[in-house]
Parts: C-alpha cells; sequence; structure tokens
C-alpha cells in the first residue's frame, strides 16, 4: 500500500481554518501572519520541507485575508495585484522576472505578499539580481516538521468527535497512509464511521485499509 497522494479534495476543504493544528512547529509563523504590518517590506516567507503545513497556512491567511492565491510554477508574466497576494512554491516560479514584477508591483500597490517555499530566501537559487535582493530583504519564518504527536491527537479528537474507538492497529495503519495534513484525517475518520455504521461492526484494521484503497483510488 503506498501513501495517499494530495490531493483529492477541494482547496476549501484541505486548507480550512479549523482543520489547522496549532504546534510548537508552527507557533513562530502563526505570530509573524498575525502582524503583517510588521513584515519587512510588507512581505513575508514561509519555509520549510513538504508536509510542514505551509501551504495550508498560507491558504487559511489568504481566506482570512482575501488574498489572491498563485501558484509559483504558473506564475508568468505581468501580474498586477488588486489587493494581497499569496505565492505558494514562490521558489519554483518558471520566469523569475515574473515574480519580480509582482513584488515590486505590490510594493507600489502597498499590499501584502505573502510567499512559501522549501528554501528560505538566501538558497532560493535565483540568479536574478534584483529578485535576490527583493526576496533577502523580506520576513522568512521556518516551519519544522509536524510533531508525529500532532497528528496522534488530531486523530483520537476527530474519532472522540463521533464516538469511536480506534484499535492501535488502525491508529497506526491511518498514521502511515495518511497524507500529513488534517483534512485527511477527518475523511478518513468519517468514512470508518459510516463503513462501521453500515455493518454494524467495531473498527478494524482491514477496514482501515478497505478505506484508504478507496482514497488511493480517487487520489
Amino acid at each position: 500500500m503506498k501513501q495517499l497522494a494530495l490531493p483529492f479534495l477541494e482547496l476549501a476543504q484541505l486548507y480550512s481554518a479549523e482543520d489547522f493544528c496549532p504546534a510548537p512547529s508552527n507557533a513562530a509563523a502563526r505570530e509573524w501572519l498575525a502582524r503583517p504590518e510588521a513584515w519587512s517590506n510588507g512581505r513575508l516567507v514561509l519555509w520549510g520541507e513538504a508536509g510542514c503545513g505551509k501551504t495550508h497556512l498560507l491558504h487559511v491567511w489568504a481566506q482570512t485575508h482575501g488574498a489572491r492565491v498563485i501558484e509559483g510554477a504558473a506564475l508568468r508574466g505581468l501580474v498586477r495585484p488588486l489587493g494581497p497576494v499569496a505565492v505558494d512554491d514562490a521558489d519554483l516560479a518558471p520566469e523569475p522576472t515574473a515574480l519580480l514584477h509582482l513584488l515590486n508591483a505590490a510594493a507600489e500597490a502597498g499590499v501584502p505578499v505573502l510567499l512559501a517555499a522549501r528554501q528560505p530566501p538566501i538558497r532560493m537559487g535565483y540568479k536574478l539580481a534584483d529578485l535576490t535582493s527583493r526576496l533577502r530583504a523580506s520576513a522568512s519564518v521556518e516551519i519544522r516538521a509536524p510533531e508525529d504527536e500532532l497528528l496522534e491527537a488530531l486523530l483520537t479528537r476527530l474519532a472522540a468527535a463521533r464516538q469511536l474507538s480506534l484499535p492501535l492497529p488502525v491508529q497506526n495503519l491511518l498514521l502511515l497512509y495518511l497524507p500529513r495534513a488534517p483534512a485527511y484525517y477527518r475523511e478518513a475518520i468519517a468514512r470508518l464511521d459510516r463503513l462501521a455504521m453500515d455493518r454494524g461492526v467495531r473498527i478494524t484494521r482491514a477496514m482501515a485499509a478497505e478505506i484508504l484503497e478507496e482514497m488511493a483510488e480517487e487520489a
């Protein structure tokens, strides 16, 4: 069995504010996001490895501030922001000049820009000197990998909300194969609940494997 790939849920489900789990690993980022007025030159870079939660936080911030979300890999040409902007995978822009123009236009318009990337500004690797200068002049904060305890607590909380009892083998299987994104835990628990009710039985490891296969086929 392979770990599920992202995503098969809608973005609104996948990155909802209620599904985000505060933890020590993302505390510094949450503090920065709460104070856009403190961002250097109106920009903040969230950086960290895949699965750390930076994209989730970026979308939550965008929803809260009515920001336009742009995928870095799709950033081309001239983009003139009319309001706050959030750029995910900002280190993957195929046209560095497009990212530079966006940052300059946002600065001229006085609107904040939130960027998410795997690397900090100093290591993004862009060769365009002006872009590198803008990025390094931005505030930046690292998000560390989510703690295993955080994901375990989330799983327990979701099960308890439905008054479900999850045997340890079931918990271990879900923790092993589900993507490290809260919405997938919510979906898995909902499916297990329905399956157990339909069959009138307790949740088993075999049932967990069954719903994981279903979710994998839909990915």
